[in-house]
């Protein structure tokens, strides 16, 4: 996939990305891991989701799928480079309590789901549920901006961004 690729992005106008699951969104600095928290890996937001189910904030490709089935990478059409990782810690669970729904190489559109994974069995066994969705090749993307703080739907636009001018 090249999550950690340093390259310049085709001029595009400034993009967005959708929510990813009904519940709530916040800053991913309030993630408790701080791989994710201090950007690390890059910026973006992360969310708590009521049902379990995780879709795809935007039209793109699947560029990478962990076999565990709680990480993903997608790159969009415009080429920002996206990775949600449901839960901290989950990979422990070598795939349990999580289900794909597509492929690596699929082309996917906003809104089709990605993963469901099972929030009660993995809260119950005490992992923190966070997911955080974050612009991995934050070289080539500036102003990246979340949109919204709260109660979302996968509706609603969440993170804006824009190419880097050289």
């Amino acid at each position: 996939m090249g999550l950690f690729t340093k390259k310049k992005l085709p001029a595009w106008n400034p993009g967005t990305l959708g929510s990813i699951t009904q519940g709530k969104v916040m800053p991913v600095t309030e993630v408790k891991d701080e791989v994710f928290s201090q950007k690390m890996l890059g910026d973006g937001v992360a969310f708590l989701s009521e049902d379990g189910v995780v879709v795809s904030p935007c039209d793109g490709t699947v560029t990478a799928f962990f076999h565990t089935n709680h990480a993903i990478g997608l790159t969009t059409q415009d080429g920002a480079e996206v990775l949600i990782h449901i839960g901290l810690d989950t990979v422990k669970e070598g795939g349990r309590g999580f289900k794909g729904h597509v492929k690596e190489g699929d082309a996917v559109k906003r809104g089709q789901k990605l993963i469901t994974f099972d929030k009660e069995v993995l809260e119950e066994k005490g992992y923190d549920l966070s997911i955080p969705m974050i612009i991995s090749n934050i070289d080539a993307v500036e102003n990246i901006k979340a949109l919204m703080d709260g109660t979302v739907t996968t509706e609603d636009d969440v993170l804006a961004y824009s190419p880097v001018q050289e």
